[in-house]
């Protein structure tokens, strides 16, 4: 079959909720994906930085395979010789209490979601059925008929009302509205990106996320970090709240906590805020299974020893630098932080971010766009300094080909 052949599959039995480049990948190694018909790229996506310590990660997979030949699911009426192991493991590596395994981002924002408002009527004192959460404009936390409800893009949105209430959004980056919001002494969280990804890798200025986490301390307000994206070395720490020097009384980790091998997802905080919840109030049946444990293990593992976040800082640094020297009037902004990085698109004559996108995969190169005018570039974490310079040369020459068209 050819990749045409796969796209009609897809266009004519399944849901028309993607709007894919037209690449069909068929393998994947390291930073190197290949297609249908064998041709090699550069992935410059990572499945959105679920796949850091690169695809096919040898030690991830033998943990995956010899897992998978013993046991792979109990659900959690009972114990498994894995779970308590893994929890031991990520509770040390992060440094927190507790842990509550889920397995999609999703999942572990609701989760969090549910923890902060318990704790705020167990712990705040706060009205029943009275709790606000606060969010950001711009951000994105998932598709769940809750999460959409806190969005503020139409596209996540529009046309799925009614919308769950709870929630009041204040501007991103914004210490002041920040500020104003946790007057209320209903709100029991302030759930926040430290970078927001999707938004297109929107860098909150120096200090903003160490001043709204002194504002939640004084008003009894948690600070909830989703690190789906930004978590597991992406950015050149561990979490991007490390930059700051911010530990979240709720941290929620996904995407590369498996290194994109199966969906694992966790909520990590301190007995005083996990132990709200009692047994039969939340669960997951896959939520703790053996193979996500024993996977989840292996990948932060790869991470520490592969020093994945302290060269995901130095090849960022290298990345941003060349990005910058590009002549060319079509990018207009580069931002990011470690290997988190975008640039903004200026369009001309006709052609946008999607256009050089298309070009870019044309020249072995696979990113997406974001908001029709941002390209987010985010590659393995195993990427050389080497394929860095390779990887800009073909960036550099698609956008000198999509601007002479």
């Amino acid at each position: 079959m050819t990749s045409q052949d796969f796209i009609n599959l897809e266009d004519k039995h399944g849901a028309h909720n993607y709007h894919p480049l037209p690449v069909v990948l068929a393998k994947g190694e390291g930073c190197k994906v290949w297609d249908a018909e064998g041709k090699e790229y550069y992935d410059f996506l990572s499945a959105y930085s679920a796949v850091n310590q690169g695809h096919c990660h040898p030690k991830i997979i033998d943990a995956l395979v010899d897992q998978a030949r013993v046991l792979t699911l109990t659900s959690r009426a009972f114990y498994n010789d894995q779970l308590g192991p893994y929890e031991k493991y990520i509770t040390e590596f992060f440094g927190y209490d507790k842990i509550l395994p889920m397995n999609s981002g999703a999942e572990a924002d609701e989760t969090a979601l549910k923890l902060a408002r318990r704790w705020g009527y167990d712990k705040k004192g706060v009205p029943e059925n009275q709790a606000k959460i606060v969010v950001c404009e711009g951000n994105f936390h998932g598709r769940t008929i809750t999460i959409i409800s806190m969005s503020t893009d139409p596209d996540s949105f529009k046309g799925f009302g009614p919308y769950t209430p709870g929630f009041e959004v204040v501007p991103y980056n914004d210490l002041p509205a920040l500020e104003k919001a946790l007057e209320d002494p209903n709100v029991v969280g302030f759930l926040v990106e430290p970078i927001q990804g999707e938004a297109g890798v929107y860098v909150p200025d120096d200090g903003y996320l160490k001043k709204a986490y002194d504002v939640c301390k004084s008003k009894n307000v948690l600070f909830i970090a989703d690190e789906v994206q930004t978590g597991i070395a992406r950015t050149g720490k561990m979490l991007a709240c490390d930059h700051e020097g911010v530990r979240p009384d709720v941290l929620i980790l996904g995407k590369a906590l498996s290194g994109g091998v199966l969906p694992v997802s966790a909520v990590l905080a301190d007995d005083d805020i996990m132990l709200v919840i009692k047994p039969g109030e939340h669960g997951s049946t896959f939520g703790g299974n053996p193979m996500a444990c024993r996977v989840a293990m292996a990948a932060l593992e790869v991470v520490k020893e592969e020093n994945l976040a302290e060269k995901s800082e130095k090849l960022g640094e290298i990345f941003r630098a060349e990005l910058e020297k590009i002549d060319n009037d079509m990018i207009e902004l580069v931002r990011g932080k470690g290997l988190l990085n975008a640039i903004v698109i200026k369009p001309k004559n006709g052609k946008e971010a999607w256009d050089v996108c298309v070009k870019m995969a044309e020249n072995g190169l696979l990113a997406k766009p974001t908001h029709g005018h941002i390209i987010r570039f985010a590659p393995p974490l195993v990427i050389t300094e080497e394929q860095i310079h390779e990887c800009i040369t073909i960036i550099k020459k698609s956008l000198d080909e999509i601007s002479a068209e």
